[in-house]
């Protein structure tokens, strides 16, 4: 359709919003910055988070992590299994996202996208074995049973992956709320678009509010607050260059977060993700009982 100049139509760009509490604020600035794709053309507008947006999605992250955690493994497992759904039915639009964003081609690119619906279900799947593999029964030189057993960290900031638009950011932000955490994640600064696309897909699958926060801009701005904040439990640098991690690390030690540091090589996240991204943001309660005995002999049970 043209316009009354006889003109061709002008496509209408995207203009994304925040993603905190299950609701799509504008960032509390008003500012936006250009996302460009591969070669450089203007794909849409996306919001540039700041110091506050980050408070508050640690807030939001907070005020959901009791449910979150307290819900069954197998609930939390459904609801993970109910993502990857949906993210299946918007195949199409994530495979011209990424496409655009990584400079892939549209066969590559959906490739990528099946192995992000594929990684949500995996973890899906390990929301009621994790325990089994991180806890156990202890020995122990007495009549004691002693158990261990695997509790979330509780709120999490997550640097998405810069090179790895969506199966990075996947690869990062399942296993936390897999484990029961709640995470507030910064998008890659360079590729924003498919991680507040996702922001879209768990807005309407069944993920509680405040579970997932997804915030975009420009990462050191967003990560120092959330590296500082005092009620953040952990902090998955993936993210962060070698500079920027190191400040964020001495930060977290504050209030001694749990901190997973980037890699030193490049990551393949397309290989088997194994359970460290799962096991890292979680603490070990460990519990003592007496065994008592049984009859004159004293044997126990």
């Amino acid at each position: 359709m043209s316009d009354s100049g006889g003109q061709g139509r002008l496509t209408v760009l995207k203009t994304y919003k925040l993603y905190v509490g299950g609701k799509f604020p504008r960032s509390e600035s008003g500012r936006v910055f250009e996302v460009t794709d591969a070669k450089g053309r203007w794909l849409a507008n996306a919001p540039l988070a700041s110091r506050k947006d980050a408070r508050d999605a640690v807030v939001a992250a907070r005020k959901a992590a009791g449910g979150w955690s307290g819900a069954t493994a197998y609930n939390r497992g459904q609801v993970l299994y109910r993502i990857a759904e949906m993210l299946e039915g918007r195949a199409d639009q994530f495979t011209r996202e990424v496409a655009d964003a990584e400079g892939l081609s549209r066969a590559k690119a959906a490739a990528v996208v099946e192995a992000a619906i594929d990684r949500w279900v995996w973890y899906a799947g390990w929301t009621d074995k994790i325990a089994q593999v991180a806890g156990g029964a202890n020995p122990v030189a007495g009549p004691y049973f002693n158990h261990s057993a695997p509790e979330p960290t509780g709120v999490v900031a997550v640097l998405a992956p810069r090179d790895s638009s969506l199966l990075g950011l996947v690869s990062v932000v399942a296993p936390v709320v897999a484990a029961g955490n709640t995470a507030v994640v910064v998008a890659s600064e360079d590729r924003p678009l498919p991680a507040l696309s996702l922001a879209e897909v768990l807005a309407t699958s069944d993920v509680p509010g405040g579970v997932v926060n997804v915030l975009s801009g420009r990462t050191a701005e967003i990560a120092a607050p959330l590296a500082a904040h005092q009620d953040v439990n952990g902090i998955d640098l993936t993210g962060a260059d070698a500079a920027l991690a190191k400040d964020l690390e001495i930060a977290a030690a504050d209030n001694l977060k749990r901190v997973l540091r980037p890699g030193t090589v490049t990551a393949d996240w397309a290989a088997d993700p194994g359970t460290r991204r799962m096991t890292v943001f979680l603490e070990t309660k460990t519990v003592w009982h007496p065994t008592g005995a049984l009859g004159v002999a004293g044997s126990s049970y």
